[in-house]
């Protein structure tokens, strides 16, 4: 760990403590808090103008978890970062985290308030003797309320802090509670407090700590503020949760964040009016048996939302072959462009852009609402395929493009208009018969064909990239991608029914970089490499119940250590 974050850590940690010592019997004769790692209870101490929350436990049966996966080069590396920062801690001031500060430290949750009113500065002005106020932009404040689940530990490490050198303490009462302004010889000074014998609050910003406590007297706090009481009670439904993050108010904290922001003049209105249209947002971070799972859940303005939902069943990843490694999958791009086209009317740029692009498309006689996207009205995927053949041979990979249609008939004549536009080129046009279905080929000489089309069934179309590509998908007799043990592991837990995925096969993905790495001479570091070997893949998909109410999951999906 970096000598000056360790510097900062001891005594933002330890000088807050040393106030413990101050009510040393009473702490001495009172047992741990019961419920002073929850929470709704530390978020009673959060100033209501929070604009988010996120907190972590420090349940150690939840992080324990974690040891079930990854290499063993992975599991080194992991173990020995833990000992170096051990060890720069003994350093810098005979503290250890194993034996100093994790047995009382319980649940911490970090706070985002909004910045300090902004102060006027003088500035000299381009013009020669011109003066003008101008004001000053803040950064947001950030709060850290630390449950203290064990007072004779905490009274402990208080008295071993009062022995360190170089940190210098000085008290304040504010409104009867004790302020400590502590100040290493190198670092930021910090200000915390102990309130309720039971929580430890502490922030770079004296004004941060100040408000904790008026919180703590008695004014709104976070857990009381509109939207925030619901979604702190009900949280995230995740198995051994390691972190969980509120957010009650989203537009309220994006235009507070875009304020403080030095390009904060340079957002669009309209993007900040798009982004309304979540009201509030939840996520949670746990560890089950298949991994790394994230969840989270948005509540919608209705009226706002004006993107189409459709769930999926999916179908079409039995399409594809199961040694695709990538893939991305949904329902209705038809209806997701009708509504892109209609948000266009509100984003000028945007709009004339898209125009731009439709007079492109009829420069080629192509109708780019009606015969590139009108026909694409149900299911579809595009995913990445492995082929060392033909015009694939340099890159390992060519793409696939899987769409179901209820309009045969238009889907035909466009691709029949890209096939002459192709000739026009001086690409050959071939056609042959793979697994009994008839393919079109753009053939290009001595090299095989770049790009191919074909019906796999009545109302499915593919288009390829890379003539193997082309014969995976239509004499695909052998697994296909949906009954893999590989997307099962990395995608099969996900939430059903869904609005399609997004699936990355990290073995076969890496297999592709490394050979690129390789042909550069630039090999990933062995430490990069030891992580990634741990990841099986990511999986993320989306459900929509409602226009209400949209909810995200996704899987780390990690693999099971040698040991387990």
């Amino acid at each position: 760990m970096p000598e000056t974050k360790s510097k900062l850590l001891i005594p933002v940690v330890g000088a807050a403590v040393v106030v413990v010592g101050s009510l040393a019997a009473y702490m001495y004769l009172k047992g741990p808090s019961g419920d002073s790692s929850g929470a709704l209870g530390s978020a009673k101490l959060v100033p209501s103008t929070a604009l988010m929350a996120t907190y972590i436990t420090t349940d150690q049966q939840a992080w324990e978890k974690l040891q079930q996966f990854g290499t063993p080069e992975a599991q080194k590396l992991v173990t020995k970062g833990l000992e170096d920062f051990n060890q720069q801690m003994l350093k810098d001031g005979n503290i250890s985290y194993e034996k100093d500060i994790k047995p009382w430290v319980g649940g911490v949750m970090l706070a985002v308030l909004p910045p300090n009113a902004a102060k006027p500065a003088q500035f000299q002005a381009p013009t020669p003797g011109a003066n003008s106020p101008i004001a000053l932009r803040q950064e947001p404040q950030v709060l850290m309320v630390v449950g203290i689940k064990d007072r004779l530990s905490a009274l402990n490490f208080a008295n071993k802090l009062k022995g360190q050198k170089g940190v210098t303490s000085q008290e304040v009462d504010y409104k009867g509670e004790k302020i400590t302004q502590t100040k290493p010889q190198t670092g930021q000074t910090t200000y915390s407090a102990v309130l309720n014998n039971s929580y430890l609050v502490f922030s770079p910003e004296k004004n941060s700590v100040e408000k904790a406590i008026d919180t703590y007297k008695g004014q709104s706090s976070f857990a009381s503020k509109e939207g925030a009481s619901s979604i702190l009670s009900k949280g995230v439904d995740v198995k051994n949760s390691l972190a969980q993050i509120y957010i009650p108010d989203y537009p309220g904290m994006v235009r507070q964040l875009v304020a403080a922001s030095p390009q904060g003049n340079q957002v669009n209105p309209q993007t900040l009016k798009q982004l309304e249209q979540v009201k509030s947002m939840v996520a949670g971070v746990g560890v089950d048996d298949a991994g790394v799972r994230l969840k989270a859940i948005a509540n919608l303005d209705p009226q706002l939302n004006k993107f189409p939902y459709q769930s999926t069943q999916s179908k079409i990843l039995g399409q594809f072959p199961s040694e695709t490694f990538a893939l991305i999958s949904g329902q209705g791009i038809s209806r997701t462009w009708s509504a892109v086209v209609e948000q266009s009317q509100e984003y000028p740029e945007f709009k004339q852009a898209l125009e731009q692009v439709r007079g492109q498309m009829k420069l080629v006689n192509l109708d780019l609402d009606k015969e590139i996207f009108g026909w694409m009205d149900q299911e579809f995927a595009f995913g990445a395929i492995p082929s060392n053949q033909g015009v694939l041979a340099s890159i390992g990979f060519g793409g696939a493009w899987v769409f179901d249609t209820s309009d045969r008939k238009t889907a035909e004549a466009t691709l029949t208009k890209l096939d002459t536009l192709a000739k026009t080129q001086q690409i050959n046009i071939t056609k042959r018969n793979i697994g009994g279905k008839d393919i079109t080929e753009w053939q290009i000489p001595q090299q095989g064909a770049l790009f191919a089309h074909g019906w796999l069934d009545q109302d499915t179309v593919f288009l390829a990239v890379g003539g193997p590509v082309a014969e995976s998908l239509a004499n695909n007799k052998n697994q296909t991608l949906e009954n893999s043990d590989n997307f099962k592991a990395i995608a099969g837990s996900l939430q059903k029914p869904n609005g399609g995925y997004f699936y990355l096969d990290m073995d076969r993905t890496m297999t592709l970089v490394n050979r690129f790495a390789a042909q550069t001479q630039q090999p990933i570091p062995p430490e990069a490499n030891a992580v990634i070997s741990s990841i099986r893949g990511l999986s993320i998909t989306a459900n929509s119940p409602d226009k209400s109410l949209s909810q995200v999951e996704m899987l780390l999906a990690l693999k099971p250590s040698a040991a387990k």
